[in-house]
């Protein structure tokens, strides 16, 4: 193996542990990881830690670092999102949808009470400019403008709580662009919507602001969905 040993070594494992590979209970042991990938010790080390604070693993004197049971692993992890969405991606798809629809309906809903104008220009701005590049099939620049919307949405809440969930939503919108999820040009009903909060927010209509932002992730799920029967239709 070349270099990024560790983040390579990571990888594979937490990809098994999200699968099932290494069910809960099941022990992962540092010279077995070591002599399996043909690491050295100190970086098998660093990864059993790197599993560790993700919660998939704990160490146990004398048995070795053992799987935790699912509920107990840090769901909110960026990279555990990206595995288990590797493992199983419908269901993980519509678990992350459930925690937008409770969470960003909310926040824009606040957002519209307690923005600073800068941020609801901002929010304006960036619809904008989601309108401009969805015409012109400018996906990485779109995304760009969509990840910052949403993070955005989420920190001009004034909730802290909601604002550090900004790398969850992120992660899910990066990884369905990467896995050709995205329509060349973006549903004309997702890029109105985007616009609508925005000026919803800056006009301060808390309660329009929390529908639109319902409906949006209501359909970026469907889209979701529909393009993965479609990737897998084709794969047949």
């Amino acid at each position: 193996m070349g270099g990024g040993l560790h983040g390579r070594v990571l990888d594979v494992l937490g990809h098994e542990i999200a699968a099932g590979t290494h069910p809960p209970g099941s022990v992962l042991r540092t010279d077995e990881v070591e002599q399996r990938f043909g690491i050295s010790r100190s970086v098998a080390r660093e990864v059993v830690r790197s599993l560790a604070s993700i919660r998939l693993v704990v160490g146990r004197q004398r048995v070795g670092n053992v799987v935790r049971p699912r509920e107990e692993w840090n769901a909110f992890d960026p990279q555990l999102i990206r595995w288990l969405l590797a493992a199983d991606r419908t269901a993980q798809l519509k678990t992350l949808a459930e925690l937008r629809t409770a969470v960003e309906p909310m926040a824009a809903a606040a957002a519209a009470q307690r923005a600073a104008d800068e941020d609801a220009a901002r929010l304006v701005a960036l619809s904008e400019r989601m309108v401009a590049t969805a015409r012109s099939g400018d996906l990485d620049t779109f995304m760009a403008a969509d990840v910052e919307f949403h993070r955005l949405v989420l920190r001009a809440s004034g909730n802290e709580m909601f604002a550090q969930l900004h790398e969850v939503v992120e992660e899910l919108l990066t990884w369905r662009a990467g896995h050709g999820l995205m329509p060349e040009h973006p549903r004309p009903v997702a890029v109105r919507l985007h616009c609508e909060i925005a000026e919803c927010i800056r006009s301060g209509d808390r309660a329009r602001a929390e529908e639109a932002m319902r409906e949006l992730v209501a359909e970026a799920l469907e889209g979701t969905l529909s393009g993965l029967a479609g990737a897998q239709a084709a794969s047949r």
